[in-house]
C-alpha cells in the first residue's frame, strides 16, 4: 500500500484491499513490515496481471480525428455501442519500465487513458451494479505501433501485434472513493515538451456504462482491468495530424514519456531499443 511517500506492506492482494476500502471508507490494510521510502523502491504495475484487459474508444475528439485520417466522417453506431477490444494481460508494465520498440515497427506511439479496476464478479448488471464494482483508478499508456497496426486492421481485424507488446499502468492504484471519473486534466510529456491536454468530462461514456457493457451476456471477473481509449489530443497519430509529423514525431529510444491524471499522479515510462523480430514473413513465391 503507498500512502503518499511511503509503501507499506500488507496481507491484502491489491484487488481485496481496494474493493474493502471502497466498501467502508477510512478502513486501512494493517501493516505486515516496516514503512519504506517510495524513493527507494522500483513500484510495479498496480495490478501486474489483470485476468482480462478490455479497451475502449470513448473520446470523440480521438475517434473522429482517427477517422478523419482515413478519410470517414463518425459512424452513427459509434453513439450507441461503448465498443471495446481486447488486449494483452500478460504484457502490462508499471511506471519506471522500459517498453521497447517492437520489431517491424517504425511508428512508436503513447495513448494517454485512464484504467479502472473492478473488484467483484459482474454479470448482465445495471448501471448502479456496475459502477459499484469498481473499486480503483490509475493512469494507463496504450502503447501502439501505428505502421504495424494500420497494416494488421486492413484485414479488418485487430489490433494485434500493433498493441500487445505492453500496457503501462499506474503509478498506483487509487481507490475508488478517493477519485471522481467524470473529470480531471489530462496531460501528457515527451521529453518534458507538452504534448498532451485534455479532460475526462469529455469522455462520452462513462465508467459505469462502459463497464456494464462489457458484462452483458458474459462476466466480467473481479481483477479485471479497463481502460477508456485515448482521450482527445492524447497521441502522436493526432497530433501529427494536425500539426505535422515535423513537430510531433514518432517516438524513438531513449524518450521519456510522461503521462498524467489530475488526482492519479504521473506515470512515466522510457521507450528502449527496438527488440529483435523472431517471426518471419513467408517467401513470395509461397
Amino acid at each position: 500500500m503507498v500512502d503518499d511517500s511511503r509503501a507499506v506492506p500488507i496481507a491484502e492482494s491489491v484487488v481485496a484491499a481496494a474493493a474493502r476500502a471502497t466498501r467502508e471508507p477510512g478502513w486501512e490494510a494493517a501493516a505486515t513490515g516496516d514503512a519504506l521510502s517510495v524513493a527507494e523502491l522500483a513500484l510495479l504495475a498496480p495490478v501486474e496481471t489483470p485476468g482480462a484487459l478490455r479497451d475502449f474508444y470513448a473520446f470523440e475528439r480521438h475517434v473522429a480525428t482517427a477517422r478523419a485520417r482515413r478519410g470517414l466522417e463518425m459512424d452513427p453506431t459509434w453513439y450507441r455501442l461503448p465498443v471495446f477490444y481486447f488486449s494483452n494481460p500478460a504484457a502490462v508494465v508499471g511506471p519506471g519500465a522500459v517498453v521497447p520498440i517492437p520489431p517491424r515497427a517504425a511508428q512508436m506511439d503513447y495513448e494517454l487513458e485512464l484504467a479502472w479496476l473492478v473488484g467483484r464478479d459482474v454479470t448482465g448488471a445495471d448501471l448502479e451494479a456496475a459502477g459499484s464494482a469498481v473499486v480503483g483508478y490509475a493512469v494507463m499508456n496504450d502503447w501502439s505501433a501505428r505502421d504495424v497496426q494500420r497494416e494488421e486492421m486492413t484485414l479488418s481485424l485487430g489490433p494485434a501485434k500493433g498493441k500487445d507488446f505492453a500496457t503501462s499502468v499506474g503509478p498506483v492504484l487509487t481507490t475508488a472513493d478517493e477519485f471522481d471519473p467524470t473529470g480531471g486534466a489530462m496531460r501528457a510529456w515527451v521529453n518534458d515538451t507538452l504534448y498532451t491536454e485534455a479532460d475526462l468530462s469529455e469522455c462520452f461514456w462513462s465508467v459505469a456504462e462502459m463497464t456494464a457493457y462489457a458484462a452483458e451476456s458474459t462476466r466480467v471477473r473481479a481483477g479485471d482491468l479497463f481502460g477508456s481509449g485515448t482521450c482527445g489530443g492524447g497521441c502522436i497519430l493526432e497530433l501529427a495530424l494536425t500539426a505535422g509529423e515535423d513537430a510531433y514525431p514518432w517516438l524513438r529510444a531513449g524518450d521519456v514519456v510522461d503521462l498524467e491524471i489530475e488526482g492519479l499522479g504521473r506515470l512515466r515510462n522510457t521507450v528502449g531499443p527496438a527488440s529483435a523480430a523472431t517471426w518471419r514473413r513467408p517467401s513470395e513465391d509461397r
